[in-house]
């Protein structure tokens, strides 16, 4: 069990402890997807949605996800961010909404789990908004795509 780093010895969860590592440049990003009707995705499109702009509530709620992340998930390390990114594409392929997020940070942990959980909150708050006309929408692929920084370097999804 001591290989996963949130595990103790005795099999316990516990906060990494983070004090022997180096400050670097903390770099992550994040998607996901919101599938839905094409009427839901026109009325978001046409913002036609009774609670308003769908989109811009969506990137606020990512922003400040992200800020919270420590609170939602007990064990992640209050970080400094310096950015937080949230962008939409609406995709009528899909049908549906992508988003992805990107975290920056300068510190001693990584911020992946800022940049999943911002993803995460935009598309739930995309599903609390519109639920009135289409409770079938569905969350999909919400994915870590790349991180930078830290002792274990750059990861990039797909890449090995």
């Amino acid at each position: 069990m001591t290989d996963l780093s949130h595990v103790d010895t005795a099999g316990r969860a516990r906060m990494v402890d983070v004090s022997a590592k180096d400050d670097t440049i903390r770099n992550a990003r994040a998607a996901g997807a919101i599938r839905m009707s094409p009427n839901t995705l026109e009325a978001i499109r046409s913002n036609q949605l009774e609670k308003g702009d769908v989109i811009a509530v969506a990137r606020v709620a990512g922003v400040m996800a992200a800020k919270r992340t420590p609170e939602i998930i007990p064990l992640c390390h209050p970080v400094m961010l310096h950015d937080i990114g949230v962008e939409f594409v609406l995709d009528d392929a899909l049908p549906g909404i992508r988003v992805e997020t990107s975290a920056r940070s300068s510190g001693k942990t990584g911020v992946e789990m800022e940049a999943l959980t911002a993803a995460a909150a935009a598309l739930l708050t995309i599903y609390d908004m519109a639920k009135a006309i289409d409770r079938e929408m569905t969350i999909v692929e919400v994915m870590l795509l790349e991180k930078s920084g830290g002792r274990s370097g750059d990861w990039v999804r797909g890449i090995k």
